[in-house]
């Protein structure tokens, strides 16, 4: 077997058991291609995103390395107010997965959102994407592309361009012609990071929502669970006809195909049974779907129960490219190849996470899990009690020191949170109650 393809599908804000593979309960099925590629595959259980915010997990995902190490990895998340600035992006100067891989031989395409800094300084181009197709910033809208200033906000290679239509469909357009145009003699990473199901509450039927909310985007008097699971349904079909793309070309058993999301879901989303959303270090706002399948080396139906985070796919990618790191910049994130030989496998390494926001801190640990927000701490045991509700720290005190001891060395390895760096909320209590 040569080098194998890459196909990275990241969804936006999408919720732990959104998908049918997850325990959805929705009555119609929402995702039986991803449920498909599960069955086919490999499915994690406790797979985690590299933040519970866009931005900062997107730079892990580039690097591989924790996003603390990167200026605009502490915005939570980066937004509008960057372009034009020159620290608050992905410098080009920093080895990417894409740049790596296209050293190395391999064709490299991002069709989506890219959300890591404004032009002229920062872009998919300058990191090592040699195709880009999608907005640059965080939202924008399913119709008239355009972000929550109003600008328009589609583009091809570095050029702004107009393109009528559904923007997930869009996305899934340029990721299947990008795979009808690969002709087997270089190896490719293909990234597809569709906006869905990101607010606005948009699906294909919406476009006169879209032109009530006009720049609104947050969409805070608008949405339903039938939406959000109908925009997750367009998704799921997008990703199907890469699936079909990959079969016609005979390239799907050659093929990793990896899905998973930024962050936790948002508003609408099913995160049973875990507490918790996007913006939050419980763990509904950092665990994620996440499924491998790769015909060739992974055995259909396989279940990891391992805590595995965003910027182990860089490394894993990587390795699977047989292409090394760059020596100055060492992944923090550890191969997952071991898993698709045997699903048992389990690197029994901490993760830990930190936000401004809410002042939070989290560190995994095995089972255990230690948080801290607004001055609170907390211990659980997440074997016991996903939900986290029972605090165990008076229970246990000599664990909650250790486990916070270890999380402050851990910091003190990395930058501090500069003062200026950005908490943006979208939504406060006086749109709606809080969920905790």
């Amino acid at each position: 077997m040569g080098r194998p393809n890459f196909v990275f599908i990241l969804a936006d804000d999408l919720g732990y058991a959104d998908l049918g593979c997850y325990g959805a309960r929705a009555s119609v099925a929402v995702s039986p291609v991803l449920d498909g590629l599960a069955a086919g595959g490999l499915r994690f259980t406790q797979g985690y995103a590299n933040s519970p915010v866009c931005s900062p997990t997107r730079f892990a995902l580039m690097t591989g390395r924790w996003q603390y190490r990167l200026r605009g990895g502490a915005e939570e998340p980066l937004v509008g107010t960057a372009r034009g600035d020159k620290v608050v992006g992905l410098a080009p100067e920093h080895p990417t997965l894409p740049s790596l891989l296209r050293a190395a031989g391999y064709t490299t395409a991002l069709c989506g959102k890219w959300h890591l800094g404004y032009p002229p300084h920062f872009g998919p181009l300058k990191s090592g994407y040699e195709r880009y197709f999608g907005p640059l910033s965080g939202a924008v809208d399913y119709f008239s592309h355009r972000d929550m200033t109003g600008l328009h906000d589609l583009y091809e290679q570095d050029r702004p361009t107009v393109r009528q239509g559904y923007l997930t469909d869009l996305i899934s357009d340029a990721a299947v012609e990008f795979l009808q145009r690969q002709d087997g003699q270089r190896p490719f990473l293909l990234s597809v990071h569709y906006t869905a199901p990101h607010w606005p509450w948009e699906t294909r039927d919406d476009s006169a929502e879209s032109r009530r909310i006009g720049n609104a985007l947050a969409h805070k008097d608008g949405g339903s669970v039938a939406t959000y699971r109908q925009m997750i349904r367009h998704m799921d079909e997008g990703i199907g006809r890469i699936v079909a793309a990959l079969r016609a070309t005979r390239q799907i058993d050659d093929t990793l195909i990896v899905f998973t999301a930024d962050n936790g879901g948002e508003r609408f989303s099913d995160n049973w049974p875990l507490v918790g959303q996007k913006m939050d270090l419980l763990e509904g706002g950092i665990r994620v779907p996440l499924i491998a399948h790769w015909p060739a080396r992974i055995t259909p139906s396989g279940r990891c129960d391992a805590p595995v985070i965003t910027m182990d796919w860089t490394a894993t990618l990587l390795a699977a490219a047989g292409v090394e790191p760059h020596a100055d910049y060492p992944m923090d994130g550890v191969s997952l190849l071991p898993a698709f030989d045997d699903a048992r496998w389990d690197p029994q390494r901490p993760l830990f996470w930190r936000m401004k926001h809410r002042q939070q801190r989290a560190l995994r640990d095995g089972a255990w899990k230690y948080l801290a927000r607004d001055g609170h701490e907390y211990l659980f045991d997440l074997s016991l009690d996903e939900r986290e509700r029972a605090n165990q720290a008076l229970r246990r005190p000599e664990r909650l020191v250790e486990m916070r001891q270890r999380w402050e060395r851990w910091a003190a390895t990395l930058p501090e949170v500069p003062a200026d760096a950005a908490v943006s909320l979208v939504c406060g209590p006086e749109d709606m109650p809080a969920l905790s």
